[in-house]
């Protein structure tokens, strides 16, 4: 077996295996959002409680537990399939810093719901869907490298229809303030961490054409 053909199965690997590590975390919390929509539905469970209720003591936890935390069985799945996708796009391409970008997009998508949405209760995790979207977006366009802006065009061409979800009214029924305060802190975090994580790449014949214009002038 040639060295070329080695050296493309071991790529061929490599890839295979970050894909699979890129699936733990985001299949995981999908299995648990799914497990604790189907435990509600079996013992005729009311969970929303355990949701973000903004400016109050008894809604303090639902920052960590709304994600879970769905309607029906309608709003699960409508979630599921943009966290599942969105989330393992995080990890596979922003693995260095997946985990930080994931966690304080969690956190702080919760803690803005609870400080600044209406009264009521706040439920699902479409607020985390609008963070990881907005994320990805924008430090793709921020980075300038071509196959992080080539994500950020699919996710506007898959989820484009997504920015309704920001205003009030569009929707009835919906937490409009999770889907506005996520992307929010998506554009923040893309903006925090804009220098950690994949670069663009810089080649040899860039720094010589740097060089020269440094010459030059």
């Amino acid at each position: 077996m040639s060295e070329e053909i080695q050296n493309s199965i071991s790529e061929e690997s490599f890839y295979r295996k970050k894909f699979l590590l890129s699936l733990i975390i985001p299949g995981t919390f999908v299995f648990l959002m799914w497990l604790t929509r189907i435990t509600e539905s079996l013992f005729e469970l009311d969970l929303v409680s355990l949701g973000i209720y903004p400016l109050t003591l008894k809604g303090l936890p639902g920052i960590l537990l709304s994600p879970f935390i769905h309607e029906d069985f309608r709003h699960l799945l409508n979630n599921s399939l943009p966290f599942l996708l969105l989330s393992v796009a995080l990890f596979y391409f922003y693995s260095e810093i997946a985990l930080r970008i994931f966690s304080l997009t969690y956190v702080l998508t919760g803690s803005l719901v609870w400080l600044g949405g209406r009264e009521a209760w706040h439920i699902g995790a479409s607020g985390l869907v609008y963070g990881l979207a907005s994320f990805l977006f924008f430090s793709g366009i921020i980075r300038k490298y071509y196959r992080l802006t080539a994500l950020s065009l699919l996710i506007v061409f898959i989820y484009g229809e997504m920015v309704w979800g920001l205003f009030p009214g569009i929707y009835k029924n919906i937490s409009w303030e999770s889907h506005m305060l996520g992307f929010i802190s998506g554009i923040f975090l893309a903006l925090v961490y804009r220098n950690e994580g994949p670069q663009k790449p810089v080649y040899d014949w860039m720094e010589e054409e740097e060089e020269e214009v440094r010459g030059e002038e």
